[in-house]
């Protein structure tokens, strides 16, 4: 299809979509409420629809008394149940697809239902909103006249008793329209590889020669693969290869701290970022201008949003609230209720919001992935930005890291034990070590107060990590590529010791 024609179509499609935006952007509340109706209406004869009388709940009120929070262990046996076939247990619809999910807390698989409607009204349509938003943004894009390099989960998929499962971004492969199917690098042949270490070389050898424009992946394993991309072309720069490259569309990890090691390989002032924030239970949210900080939280797909404030988050004075009820600069764990079957599900995640109108977000870290075991309430935003600051600062670059609390013991202090992956190590590793403890205390005041005169926490202990050691652990226990992350922050050490265990 010629260039003039897509952007034809595309400016078509946005002008369209636009007005829709317009209406969840104006009237967010009672655009959120009416598919809530509408979600509950859907399910109403299935058997969670059929416990919770859903035909009589007629508003928000109702609905958060009724309905319990769920975490996936509580939804467990309906899922096991939809696997092996049974239809109409949380969603009126055959759920066919599931996508499995390691998770970085637990090494036990989760099987997220991916119902049709999820595909094509969440996971589809905030690909072509994303895309349109894009070229609307930036009216000179050349995006159509190449290929977008799509880097996916590493596992195949697999057919269970009728219905299948493999990793959300292999499912979107398996079931992706022949539009973007034709447009994208490599074939899903190479991107469904299970072999991470075959999968590889096998994405280089295929799209070295074509004319990528676009990236399309998780941070981490995207820099690993341009990496080898640069190596096997003997090039020092990413230009030299794709000359027609223009925007990197990420997500899955927090981009802040790849940000200087991605301005090495793409040193142009005029390429671009664009972050979104999709999961196995949904896309959520994404960038709508260009070099922004902020994610849009999209409330037409088919999620219906509530949230908990942090500080009330695991205790018995627990509080959730609707969307109308958030603020801006809080902290939040996010409940869905989804065209998939969820129903006020706990995801894991958190977010701050930036701005209530239009409501846009930060991701700033997991639930379960942070420190506070001395009141410290360390979150991974704290730490990803102190350390980017203090890399800076004495010149190295991260590759990876983990850290743990050291508990109290008899009259000893605790204190944090961190694992750190160098490409370009510390000329003075003391030096590093102050300097990150300096910065963590100037961005969480909860860690400066436990870390003043060491009242409460001694300074931290850092080791270097030896090359590869994180790609080792997360082979070994079968996690290479797709969306597993390296889990940052834990309130327990069993990561911490597994890894310093490895680390010789």
């Amino acid at each position: 299809m010629p260039i003039p024609l897509v952007h034809s179509v595309a400016s078509w499609f946005l002008k369209k979509r636009i007005h829709q935006m317009e209406l969840f952007l104006k009237y967010p509340h009672e655009v959120q409420f009416e598919l809530l109706k509408k979600l509950l209406q859907k399910a109403k004869h299935t058997e969670v629809g059929k416990k919770y009388d859903f035909a009589s709940i007629s508003n928000y009120e109702t609905f958060a008394a009724r309905v319990p929070l769920q975490q996936y262990e509580d939804f467990e046996p309906d899922i096991e149940r939809s696997r092996r076939g049974e239809n109409n247990i949380f969603w009126p619809t055959p759920i066919k697809w599931f996508a499995k999910s390691s998770g970085t807390t637990n090494a036990k698989s989760k099987f997220i239902p991916v119902s049709d409607e999820s595909l094509e009204n969440c996971h589809y349509a905030a690909g072509k909103d994303m895309l349109c938003i894009y070229l609307n943004n930036n009216p000179g894009s050349q995006l159509f006249s190449g290929k977008s390099l799509r880097l996916g989960g590493s596992k195949e998929i697999y057919r269970q008793n009728g219905t299948q499962f493999g990793d959300l971004s292999a499912i979107l492969i398996e079931n992706m329209p022949f539009w973007a199917e034709y447009k994208s690098t490599p074939s899903s042949e190479v991107s469904l590889m299970s072999n991470w270490e075959v999968k590889m070389p096998a994405i280089v050898n295929e799209t070295l020669d074509q004319n990528v424009t676009s990236l399309a992946g998780v941070p981490s394993w995207m820099l690993v693969l341009l990496n080898n991309v640069l190596e096997a072309a003997g090039k020092e720069n990413l230009f030299e290869i794709w000359p027609n490259l223009e925007v990197y569309f990420h997500g899955g990890v927090n981009f802040s701290p790849y940000a200087d090691q991605y301005q090495k390989i793409l040193p142009k002032d005029d390429f671009r970022y664009f972050e979104i924030y999709n999961a196995s239970e949904g896309f959520f949210a994404l960038q709508d201008t260009n070099d922004s900080k902020e994610l849009l939280l999209m409330l037409d797909y088919g999620v219906f949003y509530e949230f908990i404030p942090m500080e009330t988050y695991g205790t018995p004075n627990e509080k959730v609230i609707p969307l109308s009820k958030v603020e801006e600069g809080k902290n939040y764990a996010i409940l869905i209720t989804t065209n998939a079957g969820l129903w006020r599900y706990k995801i894991g995640d958190t977010v701050r919001f930036t701005s209530i109108s239009p409501y846009r977000i930060k991701i700033t870290g997991r639930t379960k992935h942070h420190i506070n075991v001395f009141g410290e309430e360390l979150i991974i935003e704290n730490a990803e930005e102190a350390l980017k600051k203090t890399s800076r600062e004495v010149g190295c670059e991260i590759v990876d890291y983990t850290a743990a609390p050291i508990f109290m013991e008899g009259k000893e202090k605790g204190s944090h034990e961190w694992i750190i992956e160098f490409k370009v190590p510390p000329q003075d590793f003391e030096q590093f070590k102050t300097s990150l403890d300096k910065n963590l205390q100037a961005i969480n005041s909860d860690y400066e107060a436990k870390r003043f005169n060491n009242m409460t926490l001694n300074p931290p202990k850092i080791h270097k990590a030896r090359e590869k050691l994180f790609y080792d652990w997360l082979k070994k226990n079968d996690k290479l590529g797709g969306q597993h992350k390296i889990p940052r922050l834990s309130n327990q050490r069993d990561y911490v010791e597994e890894l310093l265990g490895m680390n010789s």
